[in-house]
């Protein structure tokens, strides 16, 4: 008897220590309460469905305990109310390709800089309440970051871990280590499947047996590989069991001419890419297999998108930037207006082939990848992922879907998060507009509510402004 008390008040004692925050994290929250209500809103769910007018959300200890027609849903007495009216609530975005770094030119190849400070406010201000880092220049710190936020010490999203790049030596990034062998895969995933990691990415330059044994050995511990393809085609890795591919289709070296087996030619890839008819045999080919394998594609539009007629950083995060950051980008951005005419093609018929694969059935989901030239930026970028989808033919419910519950799925969470329907954690998202009048007003974010506490999304902006690209 005195063992089963001194359990109960254990387990009290974890829910409680959980729900206390720091006084970092204090400051911007604005709804603390154990229950609370949201009445008179637009709701688009998460599922899919058609969009709901009128409703009302009733949360309790962080659940999601009644939902219905505003005029039909019973409020408990003597709880906060929040009214939504003209406003929209969402599931919280469930994002697959993140990183807490953030990468610079530097001579001839990229810097990357550990974001731990920034990004991690950043996502969660841009509405992601869930996230999967997707591949890490420090695994350990992503861990730690994770432990504190789950801890309350920290302002951020619920954080899924991708260990180290696995890669052989290639491009000059002096932050990816390079495996020389293939003995080291298996090593490296469970050394970090032990540390905590829940999922492992293969690079540019890795061997077909290299991605065998990631995958036997992540599978045998119930883990996923994703991968940023090059020297194996999406064909390649799709047959050897890999459970991801990341942007769409723009890292596919499948339409390189005379394509050499398990070699890198990243000239020979692109120019393959850009030849490929847009409605060729060989992508439907290739995009049937994929869904025949259930490999399943993360689109990362936000990190390709052109830089002519468009937003120097794509989703408003200029001012977020570290000052010098903001003048080499502004400068890199007025050289290149007019003259990226081909990688916008190549932007737009991406986006038609991912549509393609989702219509015909394959698994989607989405992420932002804050890397290539510094326009990706944690956060905004999350909220111009969803717009991208919606310009790019997605309905608004599809786009919604995307980043919120087949992100859950993917993760297995989705008994739990991805959708707001009763039952399930308050995740949520009150945006202050109608996004399915404007899509742009999912900038208009007003509270992020992770686990049923609301975070002020303005005040968590505004917090790490001119600062992304030092810390």
């Amino acid at each position: 008897m005195k063992l089963k008390l001194f359990i109960i008040v254990f387990l009290i004692s974890i829910q409680f220590e959980a729900q206390e925050f720091s006084q970092q994290v204090q400051r911007f929250i604005t709804v603390d309460t154990n229950s609370f209500a949201i009445t008179n809103v637009k709701l688009i769910d998460g599922t899919g469905s058609t969009i709901k007018t009128s409703q009302t959300i009733v949360v309790t200890d962080g659940k999601i305990t009644a939902l219905g027609n505003s005029d039909e849903t019973s409020i408990p007495n003597n709880i906060t109310q929040i009214d939504g009216e003209g406003k929209t609530v969402i599931p919280g975005l469930v994002m697959l390709h993140e990183h807490l770094f953030y990468t610079k030119p530097f001579e001839n190849w990229f810097s990357v800089g550990q974001m731990t400070f920034t990004f991690p406010r950043l996502y969660l201000a841009g509405g992601v309440t869930s996230m999967r880092t997707g591949g890490s220049i420090q695994p350990q710190t992503d861990l730690n970051v994770k432990k504190w936020i789950n801890e309350g010490k920290m302002t951020g999203p619920k954080m899924h871990v991708t260990g180290p790049f696995i890669e052989r030596e290639g491009p000059k990034v002096p932050e990816l280590g390079f495996i020389g062998n293939t003995d080291e895969v298996s090593k490296i995933v469970n050394y970090w499947a032990d540390k905590g990691v829940t999922s492992f990415k293969v690079y540019n330059n890795i061997t077909k047996e290299d991605l065998k044994i990631c995958v036997e050995e992540a599978h045998k511990r119930g883990l996923k590989v994703t991968g940023h393809l090059c020297s194996l085609t999406y064909e390649d890795a799709s047959n050897i069991g890999i459970d991801n591919l990341e942007h769409g289709f723009m890292a596919a070296s499948d339409f390189a001419k005379d394509k050499q087996d398990e070699f890198c030619d990243p000239f020979a890839a692109r120019t393959g890419l850009r030849a490929e008819d847009e409605d060729g045999v060989e992508i439907n080919n290739l995009i049937d297999l994929l869904i025949k394998n259930n490999t399943v594609i993360t689109t990362t539009p936000n990190v390709f998108e052109p830089y002519t007629d468009r937003e120097i950083v794509p989703g408003g995060g200029f001012d977020a930037l570290a000052p010098q950051i903001q003048e080499r980008l502004k400068t890199s951005y007025e050289r290149a207006q007019g003259k990226d005419s081909a990688s916008l093609a190549m932007f737009n018929k991406n986006l038609k082939w991912v549509k393609r694969f989702h219509d015909k059935g394959g698994f989607l989901v989405a992420g932002t990848d804050p890397t290539g030239a510094g326009r990706t930026v944690a956060g905004y970028a999350n909220q111009r992922t969803v717009e991208i989808l919606v310009e790019a033919g997605f309905s608004v419910e599809e786009a919604i879907k995307i980043c919120t519950l087949n992100g859950a799925k993917f993760l297995g969470v989705d008994n739990e998060l991805g959708t707001v329907e009763i039952g399930k954690t308050a995740d949520l998202l009150l945006i202050d507009g109608d996004i399915s009048t404007d899509i742009k007003n999912i900038r208009k974010l007003e509270t992020v509510f992770k686990d049923g506490i609301g975070f002020d999304s303005k005040q968590l902006f505004e917090s790490v402004k001119g600062q992304v690209g030092f810390n």
